[in-house]
């Protein structure tokens, strides 16, 4: 299938996070529950195996490396082609480079009305879509600089079950006592942002965003001093990053026959995945699917992302519910089922991944990296964190490293908001030893969209080129964007709630 080559693997039982060593581009872990054979392309060499399990054979492409032997701790970052010669750069415990001093933080919180509110159908109710929300994070040194991060916003669908924070405490916290806290402060590397934001004491999932957007800015900021593109300051060496590849995330609640259509729109936009949103009821659900491969065929993946399935009130799929359902789905081969269960229900993703021969999925909703690197041990074939929710390049870059040390996982970042947040998240999968794709939501009004979200374009002055499913990463220096701050002022904040949930009564 198209996109399988940048496929990880799916669960194979045995898990071992064994440190391997590459020579000359070949994979080796002789422990390993499986058999390997590595084959070479010029640039990239792919690793593929049988799950002992399932049968299934999968493959994974790792890029190769300019130096001939490594070990993955010691150049935690890809080289695709060795071209460029070595460049400053910072490294993740320091910089090259001046001193810098946090001055200002400012978060600003924005709004972009849907209008009129469009509703949407799903088993047991209605989903009703008001607006979306973006927040802008802009950070300013002593200097005069100013770099820029994505930052959370209000709760989305996925993340609404979380008590106790929302958007305006994060930007509270980020403006007052984040700043203040980074008075006198120099910061010469991520570490030096960590010790101050973990001082503070924040609530887990506070620290966390927070530690993404300072991370993010303090990246683009360097970036800019230093001439540098961000995916160059993550590595050691220099990157030459073609295109990369992006999946097409759409699909919200409609008929079966309407998520088929979308699909094919999309693949011959050149999409060699489509990822959907399912919720119409166990029936319709595996209709769907069916219907969505018969009109793609085999040419395209095919991503589950389902989390509605926890969240359909009294009408809620139960555990032995979901088994049946990924065992019809099955015969049509999905990419992966994201987030089956209730996020941080460890234990139901292990015994789900016993359960189904089917990779799983999840991670944007972990609250902390902490909580991401406990996940990636309980059952998921594929980690999706966010520069965003999970401090940043520094926080991913973690478990990016935890997860290219194994064979039965990967890293691939979840990325649901605006083209900034796409950058951003780009240069974190240009800079990664795996070859994965990126999550590209596509808004508009289209049969190809979920919906229009204009601000998710308009927050930049540049204009991504975004081309036969591939984007074509900025090389400026930092993010290598041009941000409109004009819409500060063009999309003021509606106050309330992005996304209503109606529920019917189960008896009724």
């Amino acid at each position: 299938m198209v996109g399988r080559k940048h496929s990880a693997v799916p669960r194979i039982g045995t898990r071992r996070a064994t440190a391997i060593e590459f020579d000359v581009g070949i994979s080796v872990n002789p422990d390993a529950d499986r058999k390997h054979i590595c084959s070479h392309t010029e640039n990239d060499f792919a690793v593929r195996g049988t799950s002992k399990r399932s049968g299934r054979v999968i493959e994974r492409r790792r890029r190769r490396w300019a130096t001939d032997t490594f070990s993955l701790r010691e150049q935690p970052v890809l080289h695709r082609t060795p071209t460029a010669p070595l460049k400053e750069t910072i490294s993740m415990d320091g910089a090259h480079g001046s001193h810098m001093r946090f001055a200002d933080v400012a978060v600003h919180t924005l709004s972009s009305p849907i209008e009129p509110p469009q509703e949407r159908d799903f088993y047991g109710g209605m989903r009703r879509l008001l607006k979306r929300d973006f927040a802008l994070a802009i950070v300013e040194t002593r200097d005069g600089r100013v770099g820029y991060a994505p930052t959370a916003a209000t709760n989305s669908a996925m993340r609404e079950y979380f008590e106790g924070t929302s958007h305006t405490d994060l930007a509270d916290l980020l403006e007052t006592r984040v700043a203040d806290a980074f008075a006198g402060v120099d910061v010469d590397g991520p570490s030096d942002i960590r010790a101050v934001v973990t001082d503070l004491d924040l609530p887990t999932k506070l620290e966390a965003e927070a530690l993404g957007v300072l991370d993010v800015a303090y990246y683009d900021l360097r970036g800019k001093e230093l001439g540098a593109p961000i995916h160059e300051l993550l590595s050691d060496r220099d990157i030459d990053p073609e295109p990369l590849e992006l999946y097409a995330s759409a699909g919200m609640y409609m008929d079966p026959e309407g998520y088929a259509e979308q699909a094919r729109a999309l693949q011959k936009l050149g999409f060699s995945g489509y990822k959907y949103r399912p919720g119409l009821g166990p029936e319709a659900d595996e209709r769907t699917i069916r219907l969505i491969r018969e009109a793609v065929g085999d040419g395209m993946d095919i991503m589950v992302d389902a989390h509605t399935w926890w969240k359909l009130g009294d009408r809620s799929y139960d555990f032995e519910q979901v088994v049946a359902l990924l065992d019809a789905f099955e015969t049509h081969d999905p990419y992966w089922i994201e987030e089956p269960v209730e996020p941080a229900d460890y234990e139901a993703y292990e015994r789900l991944a016993a359960r189904t021969d089917l990779p799983l999925a999840g991670g944007e909703s972990e609250e902390s990296v902490a909580g991401l690197r406990r996940l990636a041990d309980n059952g998921v074939s594929y980690l999706q964190g966010d520069v965003r929710h999970h401090a940043g390049y520094t926080g991913c870059l973690t478990c990016i490293d935890d997860c290219a040390a194994r064979d039965d996982i990967a890293f691939i970042p979840h990325n649901f908001g605006t083209n900034l947040g796409l950058v951003a998240n780009g240069h974190l999968v240009a800079a990664s030893p795996e070859d994965v794709r990126l999550e590209y939501p596509v808004f508009g009004d289209g049969v190809e969209a979920m919906y229009p979200f204009p601000l998710a374009e308009d927050v930049l002055e540049t204009d991504l080129t975004i081309e036969d499913g591939h984007l074509v990463l900025p090389d400026g220096p930092g993010l290598g964007v041009e941000v409109n701050e004009s819409v500060i002022e063009e999309y003021p904040y509606i106050e309330g709630a992005w996304t209503e949930f109606e529920y019917e009564d189960a008896d009724a």
